[in-house]
């Protein structure tokens, strides 16, 4: 638990030295939003926030000639009161497709969203605290989602590929190398992932006294900080005791010694090195679908729904703190179950 906790507690300072360098290439008024947001958001979503700001700004400097001679650092705050909810929907048309130092940028419906939801964040915030007299951002309507299809692993898919984590057969003779120490962690890994739902920061953060095997059961921490029990499957048990055999003759690097899922180099795995993994098991099944470790959530979701029919339970195991968001992701089931609902009630026997 401490050393779960020590974890969390570095990639929070981190994103914390991160947060600070990007404020740097900011307005120096932007520090006061950043100390006003701070209780009710994560250090992840501030970075984030920096990261559009800093579009932002240096999209007014670059369009605007009234800026073009003003350093973005010495913005002042009355910049603000002379954006208009039409210089924000020409912001929004120009992130769609973009240049920036010679690389090209280009923003889906859900990019441009976030952008705008920030710029929303950011000016309520000073509109609020009297800073200044106008709020923009607010008369411009959010652009509309269009829902895409769910992408998951179908059931064969997730056959192959456990069986190609366990193989390596159509890996290349270099990957076959690093397969041969790496093949039980990676199957624990993926039958977890898949056994479970969990969320691969929740995976790469689990310790090893965070394992309960009497209960077939692992203690992880939602978004939000809630601590929560999620429980497997006995074949997800054989997978994680055959990983724990090697793992205990492992010694690992200082500070790492409790981590559940080590890296090559005996330290915590990463998110980066979880998403390689999957990326890499996953090509040798389908060349059609992106898979990533939530499209593994996806997927369990999808098979624990179709069982129990109980959105619920998919809900609740998941963590998703509102149905409607389970219900929209598994809308398509839903529409296959009331089709399938038209054959059960006969009106004439044949």
């Amino acid at each position: 638990m401490e050393k779960e906790k020590a974890y969390y507690e570095n990639v929070n300072i981190k994103n914390e030295l991160k947060l600070r360098e990007l404020l740097g290439k900011l307005p120096r008024f932007c520090k006061q939003f950043f100390i006003g947001i701070e209780p009710t958001t994560s250090s992840r979503t501030r970075i984030a926030y920096a990261y559009d700001l800093t579009t932002f700004f240096h999209y007014l400097k670059d369009t605007n000639p009234s800026f073009k001679n003003v350093e973005v650092v010495d913005f002042p705050i009355a910049v603000l009161d002379q954006i208009t909810p039409l210089d924000i929907q020409e912001y929004l048309f120009y992130l769609k497709l973009y240049e920036k130092d010679g690389v090209a940028h280009a923003n889906d419906e859900r990019g441009l969203k976030r952008k705008l939801a920030c710029l929303r964040t950011f000016y309520n915030f000073f509109y609020k605290n009297e800073f200044i007299e106008t709020n923009p951002a607010f008369k411009v309507d959010m652009p509309k989602i269009h829902d895409k299809n769910i992408v998951r692993l179908d059931s064969d898919e997730v056959l192959m590929m456990l069986n190609q984590t366990e193989s390596g057969e159509k890996l290349s003779d270099r990957q076959r190398t690093f397969h041969e120490k790496t093949k039980k962690r990676d199957m624990a890994l993926l039958m977890l992932l898949l056994g479970t739902g969990i969320r691969v920061s929740e995976c790469v953060g689990l310790d090893l006294n965070d394992v309960d095997f009497k209960n077939n059961g692992i203690k992880i921490h939602r978004k939000g900080g809630a601590e929560v029990m999620v429980y497997f499957s006995q074949e997800v048990r054989d997978s994680l005791d055959e990983y724990l055999e090697e793992r205990q003759l492992v010694t690992p690097k200082a500070g790492h010694e409790n981590a559940l899922f080590l890296s090559l180099q005996n330290r915590r795995i990463t998110v980066r090195a979880v998403e390689n993994l999957v990326k890499k098991y996953a090509s040798l099944v389908t060349n059609v679908k992106n898979i990533t470790p939530h499209k593994l959530r996806s997927t369990y979701g999808t098979n624990l729904y179709r069982e129990t029919g109980d959105i619920y339970l998919v809900a609740d195991v998941l963590g998703h703190k509102d149905v409607n968001t389970t219900r929209k992701h598994y809308a398509a089931i839903e529409d296959d179950r009331r089709r399938e609902a038209a054959q059960y009630v006969k009106l004439r026997e044949k």
